[in-house]
């Protein structure tokens, strides 16, 4: 049984650009968004635990007197795991607790000099490692198409209040496939800019190499595009090409490269055929496709997998210089804590691994410079019941059980290329199978203008038909 909020108030059925039309003819007052927005929250938030912390007394407040930008009384979430003012970050972890910040941190700082007015932030992972939201004490994230399945990675809370209607738009990160993957499942359109594309927190810049990747969960492309350019608007890249306003798909034709294999995993035969039936979409919309092997060498998955536990060792063994005198590492999950046992043991091969990954965006490039985009399913496998990956269990079925299923997005962050997952399929459950699109480093230009033209030609289903 489907989960939703939609109903006749002020946010209506309107997408986040839609919403800024109404409240600047005046036919919405930002008040009154404001409060449709936190009504909803409260009727999902039980059922879907997507909430990590509330601030509706703040968001009214600046309801009435609102900051200048483009999204100027558009409510939303932040995730919580980047620094806002006067709320705590507890990046969904038991093992210390968090204080009310001081000041915004640059994401934060950023985002809501769109315009944007936060209502709270949302559940994610521990510390984002899982890409399912299941929370040892809190509970999982469910997705708001079927409770009884995970609503994705890291970005979960952010992805299931979106798509359950309770805000248009939403912040999220991705460092292995967190805004995708819960796009995905959700049935949204999720794009990871690309490399150092955005303002990041000063953890996220501190990585060895910067995997980690900010932006948005929306329900339409249009949301997608307007907040990328109202970002740049902020903050500009100055080593990438500017994104620019982009508002139509464009006449010209690609080269489409599509995998069916990810790194070290085959999809799913459902989703192989979802797959490509995209493929063919893609054909007779005058795109050429070709149906090629995967760039990746075969060092990439365990060398994925050892810089990911690296971090996580990090965490673990720095816990308290990180998070306060409140840190106890006993109250971190078993997949924290197998993670750091993974690197300890092979703290040898790091090195290697960093090194090889570190030449992994000159291997791209190379491939780009035959396909202009690639086509490639964003999971592996149709979402999971809640449980499938829960993080109590034993470590090697978790991580087992995780790499089948995300097989494919952690390529973009160890490249540092853009990608968005889009609802393009649907599986025989009825439930979204997202299809993900990537180019090459700094052509999100070229993906939304694809993008705007696969919602013409194929617009995706609505939780509520």
């Amino acid at each position: 049984m489907r989960v939703h909020a939609y109903g006749d108030d002020a946010l209506g059925d309107l997408d986040a650009v839609g919403l800024v039309e109404e409240i600047q003819e005046g036919r919405v007052a930002i008040p009154e968004v404001i409060e449709a927005a936190i009504a909803r929250t409260e009727q999902v938030r039980d059922e879907l635990g997507a909430v990590a912390y509330v601030a509706y007394d703040r968001a009214r407040v600046e309801a009435r007197d609102p900051r200048g930008g483009y999204f100027a009384g558009v409510p939303t979430f932040l995730k919580d795991n980047v620094d806002v003012a006067g709320m705590p970050t507890q990046q969904g972890c038991d093992a210390y607790r968090g204080h009310s910040l001081e000041r915004d941190g640059d994401v934060a700082r950023m985002f809501l000099a769109t315009g944007l007015v936060p209502l709270g932030k949302t559940q994610l992972s521990e510390f984002g490692f899982s890409p399912s939201a299941e929370h040892p004490r809190l509970g999982p994230v469910r997705s708001p198409w079927d409770p009884a399945r995970t609503a994705g990675a890291s970005s979960a809370g952010t992805a299931a209040l979106v798509a359950a209607g309770a805000v248009p738009l939403a912040h999220g990160n991705d460092g292995g496939g967190s805004i995708r993957i819960p796009a995905a499942v959700n049935g949204l359109v999720g794009l990871k800019p690309t490399r150092d594309r955005l303002a990041q927190d000063k953890l996220n810049r501190q990585m060895p190499i910067r995997i980690v990747s900010d932006g948005v969960l929306t329900r339409s492309v249009r949301d997608t595009a307007a907040f990328l350019r109202e970002s740049e608007r902020v903050y500009r890249a100055l080593r990438l090409p500017p994104i620019g306003d982009v508002t139509r798909p464009s006449r010209t034709r690609l080269r489409v490269a599509v995998h069916t294999e990810g790194i070290g995993r085959g999809a799913d035969p459902e989703v192989v055929d979802l797959t490509l039936k995209t493929a063919r979409l893609l054909e007779e919309l005058g795109h050429r496709v070709d149906v090629v092997p995967h760039p990746a060498p075969a060092s990439v998955p365990d060398d994925f997998l050892l810089y990911w536990a690296m971090l996580a060792a990090t965490i673990v063994r720095g816990g308290r210089r990180l998070a306060g005198p409140t840190w106890d590492r006993g109250r971190l999950d078993q997949l924290t804590l197998g993670l750091d046992r993974h690197c300890r043991s092979n703290l040898r091969r790091l090195p290697g691994a960093m090194r090889r990954l570190r030449a992994l965006p000159r291997a791209s490039a190379e491939f780009h410079r035959t396909y202009d985009v690639v086509l490639a399913p964003t999971l592996a496998l149709p979402t999971p019941l809640v449980g499938h990956l829960d993080p109590t269990q034993d470590f090697e079925t978790v991580m087992e059980r995780i790499l089948a299923w995300v097989a494919f997005t952690p390529w973009q962050n160890a490249t540092g290329d853009p990608a968005v997952s889009l609802p393009l399929a649907t599986t025989a459950a009825g439930l979204p199978q997202g299809m993900m699109l990537s180019a090459g480093a700094g052509r999100e230009a070229t993906l939304l203008e694809l993008s705007y033209e696969l919602e013409e030609a194929s617009p995706w289903p609505r939780i509520t038909a």
